[in-house]
C-alpha cells in the first residue's frame, strides 16, 4: 500500500521568561557603588561612635557625602532599570535588552570577571578611603586649612599660639552627644556657606554655640589650683624719637584663696561660693550696663548697673561669666600692631635706630590703604622710604622693610579684614576695655555700692617700672604706677587713649 503523507509535526512553542529590568549593566554598576557607599557609611559611623572626641567635620563626610553616594548608586541602579524598560518598549520584537548581562555570551563573561575584579578592588578601596578620611578629618591640617581656608587668619595665630598642640575639637566641640549633635549640625551650616561663599568676613565672634568653659577648658586648666601671684614682665617701646624702652615688671594677684579664708584674686569671678551674671549691649560684649553677683549659699543677689541703663535686661540675653568672657582669645591671639612692632624691636629682628621706627612702623601697618594682602608689602615699602629718605637710613632701612613686612603677613590679615581692630582681647585692659567693662566706677547697687575699684594695685602688684638701672630697684610692697607720659587723667581708662595703634 502507499504510504500514507504525514502530516508535518506541530512547531513547539517555548515560553520565553523575560529578563528583569534590573539585569543591565547601568544597575550594576549602580548597585557596586551603592554597596561601596553603604560601605563606607557604616564604617564611618561605627568610627564616629567608637571614638571619644567627636569630630563635626567628619559628621559631614560621614552623614553627607557617604549618603550622596549611596543615593546617586540607588539612582543609578533604578536609572538603570527605567532605561531598559524604556528600550524594551520602544523595541519590542527587536534586541530588547540593549545593556543586558548575558552570562551565556563568552565576551560579557570575561566583561563581568572584569567588572567583578574592578567591584572588589573598589570595594576595598573604599573601606581604606574611609579610614584614611576619618583620621584626616580630625586633622588639625583639615580644620584649618582645607575646608576652612576662610579661617587662615585663625589658623596662623593658632599655629603659633599657647594652645597650638591642642586638637581643634578638643576645644570647639568637646565630648558628650548633645554638643556632638549641634556641631554636626554647624559644621554643615559653614560647609554651606564656605561653598556659596557667602560667610563673614571677617568670622563673626564671640561664637554663639561655644560650649561653657567648665566643659571644655577645665578639663585641663583647674582654677582653684591657681593659687597667689603671677609673675609678669611688660616690655615695651615708646613713640619717640629713640624709641625709648619702657618696662613694667609686676605681680599679678590670680587667686588668693587659701584653706579657710575667703577667695579673693582674679579667679574671684568664677569662684564656687557665687555666680557673676552680666548683660551685654553688643554683639562682642564689650559694653556691658548691667551685672548680677548671687551668692550660691543663701541666694541673695546684688545688681549692678550704670546710670543710663533703666530697667530689666532680657532674660535669654543674660550671660553666666565664666573664662572665656575674660580668656576669649585663648587659642586665636591678634596682636596689636604695637604689640606686633615692639616684639620684633624687642627680639632685635627690627632696629630701633632708625628714628621713631616704633611709630613710623605701626603707621606703615595700620594705612587704610591697604586692603589686599598681595599689595601689602608693596605699601608697607614705599611708606617707609618715604619716611626715612635720607642718605644715612640707608643701611637699616632695607632689614626694617623686610620686617615690618613680615610682622604685617603674620597679624594682619586685609582679605579677610581681621586684626586686632575687629578681635578684641579682654584680658587686661590697656587697649581693649577688658577689666574696665565693669570696674569703671559706674556700676552701682540701688543702695550706692560700686563694684570693686580697679586701681593699679587692685590686681597686680608692682615691683619695677621704667628703664635700665630703674628695674634693678624691686619693691616687694609695690610701687604706684608711673604713666611715662606723664600724669594719668582719672576719669579716663587705658582704652580711652590707647588702641593698639597709634594713640588717640
Amino acid at each position: 500500500m502507499p504510504e500514507q503523507p504525514t502530516s508535518p509535526a506541530p512547531e513547539r512553542t517555548v515560553a520565553l521568561r523575560r529578563r528583569s529590568d534590573f539585569n543591565n549593566w547601568i544597575s550594576a554598576t549602580g548597585g557596586v557603588l551603592a554597596v561601596c557607599a553603604l560601605f563606607s557609611f557604616a564604617l564611618l559611623v561605627w568610627m564616629d561612635f567608637a571614638k571619644g572626641d567627636k569630630n563635626p567635620y567628619l559628621g559631614i563626610l560621614t552623614y553627607i557625602v557617604a549618603p550622596g553616594f549611596l543615593i546617586a548608586g540607588l539612582a543609578m541602579v533604578f536609572g538603570g532599570a527605567w532605561a531598559q524598560h524604556r528600550w524594551a518598549v520602544k523595541h519590542a520584537g527587536a534586541a530588547a535588552d540593549k545593556w543586558r548581562l548575558d552570562f551565556t555570551s563568552p565576551a560579557q563573561r570575561r566583561r563581568l570577571v572584569a567588572f567583578a575584579i574592578g567591584a572588589l578592588g573598589f570595594v576595598m578601596l573604599s573601606a581604606f578611603g574611609s579610614y584614611q578620611t576619618f583620621h584626616y578629618s580630625e586633622s588639625n591640617q583639615f580644620c584649618g586649612q582645607v575646608c576652612h581656608t576662610a579661617m587662615n587668619p585663625e589658623w596662623v595665630t593658632y599655629k603659633r599660639g599657647v594652645h597650638a598642640r591642642v586638637d581643634c575639637v578638643q576645644c570647639h566641640v568637646g565630648s558628650g552627644a548633645q554638643w556632638f549633635i549641634k556641631a554636626k549640625l554647624n559644621g554643615t551650616h559653614q560647609l554651606i556657606a564656605y561653598t556659596l561663599d557667602n560667610y563673614n568676613r571677617p568670622i563673626d565672634t564671640p561664637l554663639k554655640n561655644l560650649r561653657p568653659a567648665q566643659d571644655i577648658c577645665e578639663k585641663c586648666h583647674w582654677p582653684e589650683k591657681f593659687a597667689g601671684n603671677v609673675e609678669m614682665t611688660f616690655d615695651h617701646f615708646l613713640s619717640d624719637k629713640k624709641n625709648t624702652p619702657y618696662t613694667a615688671r609686676m605681680l599679678l594677684h590670680v587667686n588668693k584663696s587659701q584653706p579657710g579664708h575667703p577667695s579673693g584674686g582674679i579667679h574671684w569671678h568664677v569662684n564656687e561660693n557665687e555666680r557673676v551674671e552680666y548683660f551685654a549691649t553688643d554683639a562682642k560684649r564689650q559694653v556691658i550696663p548691667w551685672m548680677r553677683v548671687t551668692n550660691r549659699k543663701d541666694g541673695t543677689n546684688r545688681v549692678f548697673r550704670t546710670d543710663d541703663f533703666k530697667g530689666e535686661p532680657p532674660a535669654d540675653k543674660i550671660r553666666v561669666m565664666d573664662c572665656m568672657d575674660c580668656h576669649n582669645r585663648p587659642a586665636h591671639m591678634f596682636p596689636t600692631a604695637n604689640d606686633a612692632v615692639e616684639r620684633a624691636i624687642f627680639a632685635g629682628t627690627l632696629t630701633n635706630k632708625l628714628p621713631n621706627i616704633k611709630r613710623v612702623a605701626v603707621q606703615a601697618m595700620s594705612q587704610k590703604e591697604i586692603t589686599k594682602d598681595a599689595e601689602a608689602p608693596q605699601k608697607i615699602a614705599d611708606f617707609l622710604r618715604s619716611k626715612y629718605n635720607e642718605p644715612d637710613h640707608a643701611p637699616e632701612l632695607a632689614g626694617a622693610i623686610a620686617e615690618v613686612q613680615k610682622v604685617f603677613a603674620a597679624t594682619i590679615f586685609a582679605e579677610r579684614k581681621a586684626d586686632w581692630r575687629v578681635y578684641p582681647n579682654n584680658i587686661g585692659h590697656k587697649d581693649w576695655p577688658g577689666c574696665f567693662r565693669c570696674h569703671d566706677d559706674k556700676h552701682k547697687t540701688a543702695q550706692g555700692q560700686k563694684v570693686r575699684s580697679s586701681d593699679c594695685n587692685s590686681c597686680h602688684t608692682i615691683l619695677a617700672q621704667g628703664k635700665g638701672n630703674e628695674l634693678e630697684l624691686l619693691n616687694a610692697k609695690g610701687m604706684d604706677f608711673k604713666h611715662p607720659s606723664g600724669e594719668l587723667d582719672a576719669e579716663l581708662s587705658c582704652a580711652d587713649c590707647h588702641n593698639g595703634g597709634i594713640q588717640k
